[in-house]
Formats: C-alpha cells, sequence, structure tokens
C-alpha cells in the first residue's frame, strides 16, 4: 500500500544442537520485502535446523551437522492484508558459540524456543535459554515478548516430554504458545510460524522502531568556534 510504512522484524529460533531448527526452516522461504523476522532458540540437536528447513523448502535431511555460529533462511509469507519477509535465524546450541547472542538476539521481535520431545535435557534448558535470550535482546518489555515454544520430532516413538507437561510449563510463562511437530513429516510446522508471524506483526503495531534512534543534535548555521590565540590562520 503506498505510503505505508515499511516494518523491520527480528525473529530468532533457540534450542540445544540437534533438535531440528534446520530443519524447520528448510521448511519456509519466499519472495518480496515488507517486513523482516529472526527466529529460534534451543539445545544441541532438538532438531532447529530441521525445522527451519521443512518450513522453508519442505525438505527433511537425516545428515546431521551442527550449526556453527548462526545460519538464516528467508521466506515471504501472507497474513492477511499484508506480505511479510521472515528471516529466520538458527543459532547454534553449543555453549562456545553463545556470546555470538548480543549480535543476534538485538532487535529481535518474535523468539522460538526448540526443543526434542524426545530429550528431557532439551527441554530442562527451555529456561535458561529463555532467560539468556531476554539478557542478550535486552527488550524494552520482557514479561510480554513474544515467545513461541515447539516441541520437535513428535514422529518418533521415544518421546518422554508430554503435551501436557510443556503446556503447563508454557502456561506458567504467560501463556506462551506452543505447537508440537515434525520437521521430517512437515507436521504442524506452517501452523507455528504463522504464529510466529502473527505474534511478531501484532508486537510491531505497538513499537516505533524510530524511537530507538536519538534526536538529531542541530547546529546554528552562525555558530563559530571562538578564534584561539597564536592560530597562523
Amino acid at each position: 500500500m503506498a505510503g505505508r510504512k515499511k516494518v523491520l522484524l527480528k525473529v530468532i529460533i533457540l534450542g540445544d544442537s540437534g533438535v531440528g531448527k534446520t530443519s524447520l526452516m528448510g521448511q519456509f522461504v519466499s519472495h518480496k520485502f515488507s517486513n523482516q523476522y529472526k527466529a529460534t532458540i534451543g539445545d544441541s540437536g532438538v532438531g532447529k535446523t530441521s525445522l527451519m528447513g521443512q518450513y522453508v523448502s519442505h525438505k527433511f535431511s537425516n545428515q546431521y551437522k551442527a550449526t556453527i555460529g548462526a545460519d538464516f533462511l528467508t521466506k515471504d509469507v501472507q497474513i492477511d492484508d499484508r506480505l511479510v519477509t521472515m528471516q529466520i535465524w538458527d543459532t547454534a546450541g553449543q555453549e562456545r558459540f553463545q556470546s555470538l547472542g548480543v549480535a543476534f538476539y538485538r532487535g529481535a521481535d518474535c523468539c522460538v524456543l526448540v526443543y526434542d520431545v524426545t530429550s528431557a535435557n532439551s527441554f530442562n534448558s527451555l529456561d535458561s535459554w529463555r532467560d539468556e535470550f531476554l539478557i542478550q535482546a535486552g527488550p524494552r518489555d520482557p514479561e510480554n515478548f513474544p515467545f513461541v515454544v515447539i516441541g520437535n520430532k513428535v514422529d518418533l516413538d521415544n518421546r518422554v516430554i508430554q503435551t501436557r507437561k510443556a503446556q503447563s510449563w508454557c502456561t506458567e510463562k504467560s501463556n506462551v504458545p506452543y505447537f508440537e511437530t515434525s520437521a521430517k513429516e512437515g507436521i504442524n510446522v506452517e501452523k507455528a510460524f504463522e504464529t510466529v508471524a502473527r505474534n511478531a506483526l501484532a508486537r510491531e503495531k505497538d513499537i516505533d522502531h524510530t524511537s530507538d534512534f536519538p534526536a538529531p543534535i542541530k547546529i546554528p548555521e552562525n555558530t563559530r568556534p571562538a578564534p584561539s590565540n597564536g592560530c597562523p590562520c
């Protein structure tokens, strides 16, 4: 729409290495610019990368390769009357890369926390990933910052984290939206990322993204420095 303010939105995917983030990302990409998102967090191995891959390109790989540092994919989606460009970032789940956090988390508009339903450790890490994000990103209103939680790998038979337990955790964290997905089978991936986009857009309506920039300092045209003694000029 002509004259409409363009908005840049970031979303981040976090979680332990191997939870399937990139496969989820790979299930999701697209086209024109209007808004940008940066998303996802979780322990290593929970499938963050797989989730991303499934969402962007509807592809899943059984070959596991730990993300080094950070990676991202983009996809355009239509949300009601708006074309939204989602930029989904997959950050490394290994502790030695968490120092990259400040650079990647700052300015995020939504954060996706991913765990593996077959791994109790990855679920137990959700609190630390959430806390880490809030510290590194420093959102203005941390109590109301939009998170989405994804329990990935529901196609596997050996799950140890039941739905009720995960839902209870999300309820305690201000009713965070919760989805159970399979990056391998493409289950619930689109629905989860649509919620990510909607939550980020809802937050964008309440924030003036230009307010972070200080007002320019005006210098009167007739202001000149006083001459100093001994100046050869």
